[in-house]
């Protein structure tokens, strides 16, 4: 297996040493919603290393690269948000990767777009993606990066339909740094420097 290095375009063997996912819901209609801020980290992630996340398999799409000198397989699964962790842990599973070592990229609703939350590890924090990747895994000791997306206009307003609506022209505009944070926190996660990543974004 190869990956290749964005900076070179050079082959470089090697086996995966860490997974970065990013979670969302597959389809067109869900693209750019609140609830897919996981799934556009993961493509900001991607354009900044020159990769593709493309290639079907493990219940999603992957794409490859070589981060911070790390072999890192990027993931978007398809399985719908609920359900995300039958993606993450298959993937884990392939490649004997550990939850230490899994970086989840994903939506909160507790953050102001343009805001983030780096975390080492953790409950779900309501989130059902996280929550069934934890019941999956059987470990809550996954590395995370909370990307805001903005509180409920209203108390009274439903949740479901809050998290699958799109960003205004303002919060995009917000949201376009946060994912930049995003990427470079993932680069000091993977070097092993949560805790830098963590004094620099949240």
């Amino acid at each position: 297996m190869f990956f290749f290095s964005s900076s070179k375009n050079q082959p470089v063997p090697g086996p995966v040493e860490y997974i970065i996912a990013g979670l969302g819901n597959p389809g067109r209609e869900y693209e750019g919603t609140r609830h897919n801020a996981g799934f556009m980290a993961i493509d900001q992630l991607a354009r900044q290393q020159g990769t593709q996340v493309k290639r079907v398999r493990f219940k999603g799409v992957t794409g490859e690269c070589l981060l911070e000198g790390r072999r890192v397989l990027l993931l978007k699964p398809g399985t719908f948000m609920n359900l995300s962790g039958q993606s993450v842990k298959e993937a884990m599973t392939f490649y004997k990767v550990p939850p230490e070592k899994t970086l989840i990229l994903f939506d909160d609703i507790h953050l102001p777009p343009g805001k983030l939350r780096v975390r080492r590890k953790g409950s779900d924090g309501g989130h059902n993606g996280m929550k069934n990747i934890i019941y999956l895994s059987g470990s809550d000791q996954f590395p995370r990066v909370k990307i805001g997306v903005g509180q409920k206009p209203r108390p009274d307003y439903d949740l479901a339909a809050w998290v699958l609506s799109r960003f205004s022209q303002g919060e995009l505009e917000e949201l376009d740094g946060a994912l930049d944070k995003a990427c470079a926190a993932a680069g000091l996660i993977v070097q092993g420097e949560t805790d830098r990543a963590m004094n620099l974004y949240n």
